[in-house]
């Protein structure tokens, strides 16, 4: 039997839906123009008023936002309310170490957290339910907003946030946790983990797992249910719109529903910008329709994706979205967090090195690894193994400050790196995805 959250919003007609949508953009187009100088340029640049926009049919007429306004908005840009009606922050990684930093008000935060509590209704989740939350906490969005759904619905809430597995593991066990919200690949170490501990997935209290934030294969999915003997649903999420529960997957297991009385999706053609027919295989485009301090009208997620409303079997109505197939820029999700091979060329600049370089993702024991080579100079050659390694450290600690996460650092000889007569290949991924 199908449980839902918020059954009038989660399973209501179509016809209620863009309803919902008309009446929300037209306001949130209004909010904008008024509030926010960086969007009423954009607009007027387009020779666009409020006017032009009287629903959701409208929305093509409006300018796309990108990665590149967030940048040049920073900090507070497009902040469209004071900051003292602000109550939170989260933030993510920018492309060239300026970080994202999306802004919420209370009521943000509330439907943020109901969208989350949709989630793992979704999953089966009731006030029964102890449900171990192991996303990172403090500016990562996975933690606190599975936090807060998990609040919502009423379960009995572990905020472990990430790493200390022995720990985790005692939790799952000692407690009985029953869900567990983290990364697929660190779900993966802990059934491996718990494995090697000679646990059966009968001996695990665990039913259901929420998991998102990196891609996943369905064979990944498979891997996992089978060794915490749980079903495992994907989650979808950007720090910009919010975070996690933006989307996320219902018993079919078959695409992820979004919310749509919070977000309008679009599939555009990434090359044009022209928005594409239902069915077809393009970039994700998201607006949001009821936030108050951080609305993006049309931003583009670099996802690429399709969206089906064919009848799910669980009885949401709200479009599906595939998993992401991939991207039309050049990030990479290692560990649940965002890379760009520009952050890691400014850090090699910033310490006097050519860019001359290859970064190499694998997945070991289910855990992404990230391994950059670094061409030498002629001048810095050496082979004084000492003065190497205080090179190669020095080099670690610069990508884990402008990254968040521990890299392995390797200097290679000049020259040694293969050239190529193209597009240089700066990244080899490994992972089986």
């Amino acid at each position: 039997m199908e449980r839902y959250y918020q059954p009038e919003i989660e399973c209501a007609s179509r016809e209620q839906i863009k309803a919902w949508q008309d009446e929300r953009l037209v306001k949130q187009v209004r909010h904008v123009w008024d509030n926010v100088p960086y969007y009423r340029k954009k607009m007027e640049e387009k020779g666009l008023t409020p006017d032009d926009i009287k629903s959701s049919d409208d929305l093509y007429k409006l300018p796309f936002v990108t990665k590149a306004d967030l940048r040049e908005a920073y900090p507070y840009g497009l902040v469209a309310k004071p900051l003292k009606d602000c109550v939170r922050i989260q933030s993510t990684s920018g492309t060239t170490g300026k970080r994202v930093v999306a802004f919420y008000t209370q009521h943000d935060i509330d439907l943020w957290e109901d969208c989350c509590a949709r989630a793992i209704v979704a999953a089966g989740g009731t006030n029964e339910d102890v449900c171990q939350v192991s996303y990172g906490y403090g500016l990562f969005t996975g933690g606190p907003g599975l936090n807060g759904g998990s609040h919502k619905v009423g379960c009995l809430t572990i905020p472990t946030s990430s790493g200390n597995t022995e720990r985790q593991i005692m939790f799952i066990r000692d407690l009985s946790a029953t869900i567990l919200c983290c990364t697929p690949s660190y779900a993966a170490y802990l059934g491996e983990t718990m494995k090697e501990m000679s646990l059966t997935p009968d001996q695990i209290p665990l039913k259901a797992g929420i998991f998102g934030a990196e891609a996943w294969s369905e064979e990944m999915r498979q891997d996992i249910q089978n060794t915490l003997g749980i079903k495992a649903y994907d989650i979808y999420g950007l720090t910009e719109l919010s975070g996690p529960g933006v989307s996320f997957e219902c018993s079919a297991q078959s695409g992820m529903h979004i919310n749509e009385d919070h977000f309008i999706a679009e599939i555009i053609d990434p090359d044009t910008g022209e928005v594409l027919p239902e069915g077809s295989k393009g970039e994700l485009v998201f607006t949001s329709i009821t936030k108050e301090a951080f609305p993006l009208l049309r931003y583009r997620t670099r996802d690429i994706c399709m969206l089906t409303r064919e009848k799910c079997s669980c009885g949401r109505t709200h479009v599906k979205m595939c998993k992401p197939m991939g991207r039309s820029d050049d990030m990479l999700i290692i560990r649940g967090v965002n890379v760009f091979p520009s952050q890691i060329e400014t850090v090699l600049l910033n310490h006097g090195y050519p860019a001359n370089y290859q970064i190499i993702v694998d997945r070991v024991r289910s855990t992404d690894t990230l391994d950059v080579q670094v061409e030498m100079t002629p001048e810095m050659f050496t082979d004084n193994l000492g003065e190497i390694d205080r090179r190669q450290k020095d080099l670690v600690d610069g990508l884990r400050s402008m990254l968040g996460l521990a890299a392995k650092v390797t200097l290679v000889a000049p020259k040694s790196i293969v050239r190529s007569e193209g597009k240089a290949v700066r990244v080899i991924d490994k992972r089986k995805i």
